[in-house]
């Protein structure tokens, strides 16, 4: 027999696998600590120069006389631009907005009143907007917010406007018709409902407190899962809280830190019937600022007549002529007479840019009725 050929004998090879080098944490944490350092250094430095910015401004001594919404926005956008993560852009904005309301709030914080009471979602529009370096003032009623800022109690005031489910809020719409407030902001907030009170039975519970719009915003969860529960309309979610604390039976519906707040246990979490429900704030102020480069405008008008076709046509025509974009139009009662109504529109841009200053004065010349309630800046987020 022929001898048989050995096979080839396969050379095994252990795969070396490189083991990770170990992780120095004392390195990385004194690595922190001297990040930590130099930015403590830098926002002392930012501090500092918003010093010399007050002092150069001190002449009337107060802080809402250097308080600039156009400049707060143009730094919160460059942020965003350089932003390579990993923080999400939404904390980015976060932290840049309090290091400037900490720097602004120096000599004295900025007072804004706001629908109170708190733990509203009013209230986390102010801080979402100025920072908790500022005195927050929660009022019972948005005429009341109006007055405080007009009577110079407050330096601002937030109110909301419209929600992205239930439409505009007209009381607030109605106040600016008598109003010389200037509307200097608008905030944009994401709302989720929590459904909450003292108990963690639902089989106790005989009534649920909250603002109608909540009530509205949550319909469809309530209607599947407590359909036979009485709704009572409050005059705000926080108020909804406390009675959900000190009434036996009663539950709300509120944001989150309501239920901290309120002490209250949290039965279901984001309860709103839409995902993308959000409400639209405007910030309340004296005067007019300047442009911001990404601005809104928004006016009061009215035709000179309804009984003459084509009025409302020719108060928008300019817009279209000098190629501004509207945003939005809602009409209301002018309370002056029967079947007469006055309107409100958002337009893209600032009145110092030259096309929407000549729609605006084309817009003028056919009005009966015009008012420039606000030119300022978009929301950022």
């Amino acid at each position: 027999m022929p001898a048989r050929k050995s096979k080839p004998k396969k050379t095994l090879r252990a795969a070396r696998v490189a083991a990770p080098a170990p992780i120095d944490l004392n390195a990385i944490r004194e690595r922190i600590d001297q990040i930590d350092a130099r930015i403590h250094g830098m926002i002392n430095e930012r501090a500092r120069l918003a010093q010399q910015v007050g002092i150069s401004k001190a002449a009337s001594g107060k802080t809402v006389d250097y308080y600039r919404p156009e400049r707060e926005a143009d730094v919160l956008r460059k942020a965003i631009q350089r932003n390579q993560g990993p923080l999400r852009n939404e904390e980015i904005v976060r932290l840049f907005r309090e290091i400037m309301s900490a720097c602004l709030a120096q000599q004295e914080p900025l007072k804004v009143a706001f629908l109170g009471p708190e733990g509203t979602f009013t209230q986390a529009a102010v801080f979402k907007q100025f920072g908790h370096s500022v005195r927050a003032l929660p009022l019972p009623a948005i005429g009341e917010v109006f007055h405080e800022v007009e009577g110079g109690v407050a330096d601002f005031g937030v109110v909301p406007i419209e929600n992205s489910t239930e439409g505009t809020i007209n009381h607030t719409l109605d106040l600016f018709l008598n109003s010389p407030l200037k509307i200097c902001g608008e905030i944009e907030l994401r709302i989720h409902h929590f459904f909450m009170a003292r108990t963690n039975d639902l089989g106790t519970v005989k009534r649920i407190c909250a603002h109608p719009q909540a009530l509205a915003q949550c319909r469809g969860w309530l209607d599947e899962h407590l359909p036979d529960i009485e709704r009572v309309p409050v005059s705000s979610n926080a108020e909804g809280a406390r009675r959900a604390r000190d009434e036996r039976g009663t539950a709300a519906i509120a944001g989150e830190s309501a239920a901290q707040l309120y002490a209250l246990t949290v039965l279901a979490k984001e309860i709103e019937d839409r995902d993308d429900n959000s409400t639209r704030f405007l910030v309340i102020g004296r005067k007019l600022f300047a442009g911001s480069g990404a601005d809104k405008t928004t006016l009061l008008v009215s035709t000179r007549g309804t009984d003459d076709a084509g009025a409302l046509f020719r108060l928008l025509q300019p817009l279209a002529k000098h190629k501004v974009n509207m945003t939005r139009i809602e009409s209301r009662p002018s309370r002056k007479r029967k079947w007469d109504y006055v309107f409100f529109l958002d337009i893209e841009g600032h009145v110092s840019e030259a096309p929407v200053a000549a729609a605006l004065a084309d817009v003028e010349a056919v009005a009966s009725l015009y008012k420039v309630l606000g030119s300022y800046p978009k929301a950022v987020l």
